[in-house]
């Protein structure tokens, strides 16, 4: 997803048109990581948003080459449409999955794509009363690859319309996630903020297992630029000037991982 700073962009020139005018299943809440500084209006924000019956998750989609969306949403369960499938609900009860309704990963993949103008397509399986997703933003499944859906870095045992999600979940649509060696998971210093010009330490995983990955690409993709390669520990170091950074790592055979931002005083 080095569309991450394409995303970004995105989100300064239309945040504000989205967030003043939310689809009847959502709204995003921040593009490309949680902002940090915004605890008590993002929390003030939850609120009324549960009221409503919305629920916040962090929805990643990572395509072929590019990240085509991550971000905090609020989302709902709700009747979701793909050009290929057709029109069914989406929201917990489908296959008789769970009593009553929630908000689900598809139903969260369809409030994002309207709210960021991204395309994506399914195929709905009577059997399972779900969609099977084929295609999102550039990306089509092929003889060998699919997208494969995951929440909290580990693969779900139902589809999209029938697993449930809970506040704050990572919902991570991946393409050709089952060939994956590794799904990354990247974590920057414990308190987001460090010292200028002091070196700092971000930490790549395997999301799904906690083990380190060694060899992986931590770049910079927002706020400056910069390279590093992660030890045997996981570890990459880095020694920035003043500002706010987004990094993001890749490794050969690799989900990208998750986007990280770090502040610098």
């Amino acid at each position: 997803m080095h569309f991450i700073t394409s995303a970004l962009l995105l989100s300064s020139l239309f945040l504000s048109s989205i967030l003043a005018k939310p689809t009847a299943n959502g709204i995003i809440v921040a593009r490309g990581g949680e902002d940090r500084d915004d605890d008590h209006d993002d929390y003030e924000e939850e609120k009324r948003q549960s009221k409503l019956g919305f629920q916040k998750v962090n929805l990643r989609v990572e395509g072929l080459t590019t990240t085509i969306f991550e971000g905090f949403i609020y989302s709902r369960g709700h009747v979701v449409s793909t050009p290929s499938g057709g029109t069914h609900k989406c929201d917990g009860t489908n296959n008789n999955a769970n009593p009553n309704s929630g908000n689900t990963p598809t139903a969260a993949l369809d409030t994002a794509s309207k709210l960021a103008r991204f395309p994506f397509d399914g195929t709905f399986e009577v059997t399972f009363d779900d969609f099977f997703i084929t295609s999102i933003g550039p990306d089509t499944q092929t003889s060998t690859k699919f997208w494969g859906l995951l929440v909290n870095y580990q693969f779900t045992p139902v589809g999209g319309c029938q697993f449930e999600t809970a506040k704050n979940d990572q919902v991570l649509w991946a393409f050709d996630a089952f060939n994956a060696a590794f799904i990354l998971k990247l974590d920057g210093p414990n308190t987001g903020t460090v010292k200028r010009n002091q070196p700092f330490v971000v930490t790549v995983t395997n999301g799904s297992t906690g083990q380190p990955v060694a060899g992986a690409t931590v770049k910079v993709t927002a706020g400056g630029s910069g390279t590093a390669t992660t030890d045997a520990a996981g570890h990459a170091s880095f020694t920035l000037g003043r500002g706010k950074y987004t990094f993001k790592a890749e490794a050969p055979s690799a989900i990208r991982s998750n986007a990280e931002k770090v502040k610098v005083n």
